[in-house]
């Protein structure tokens, strides 16, 4: 009987793909409660925001529509494109929730074109911390 053999590479890549599907399957269940929770969610971040001073606005009904609509078609959008809207704030802060820093990058870069939308204040690190403390509830237990 043949001896099976186990190099610390195989091992190695076993480990790394453990991790990704871990992630990946993070990621698909933070992406689906997102989505079918849009409305709450939109609601308290929009709220959050204002009461940061993160946000001006003069129609927080319009707000709160535009954070419903991104978080619904974030859970059906290519991974690439996530990937590409988060890349300038991937190394804001190590281990990242994907909603929270699609939605950081979302606001820094273009909710400042939506009419209802005065002024954003803060760095990107404000926004991002505003923002996740709504969207850490998505993370499941470690």
């Amino acid at each position: 009987m043949a001896k099976a053999h186990i190099s610390a590479t195989n091992a190695t890549d076993k480990t790394i793909r453990a991790i990704d599907r871990k992630r990946e399957r993070e990621r698909r269940f933070i992406l689906k409660k997102a989505k079918e929770n849009a409305e709450e969610f939109s609601a308290r971040l929009t709220q959050r925001l204002i009461d940061r001073e993160v946000i001006e606005t003069n129609s927080v009904q319009a707000l709160r529509d535009v954070f419903v609509q991104q978080l619904r078609d974030l859970a059906s959008m290519d991974d690439f494109d996530i990937q590409m809207k988060v890349a300038p704030n991937r190394t804001l802060i190590p281990d990242p929730n994907i909603v929270s820093l699609y939605l950081t990058q979302y606001i820094i870069e273009d909710l400042l074109n939506n009419p209802a939308i005065e002024d954003i204040f803060g760095e990107d690190i404000d926004v991002y911390r505003a923002v996740d403390s709504i969207f850490k509830v998505l993370r499941p237990p470690q």
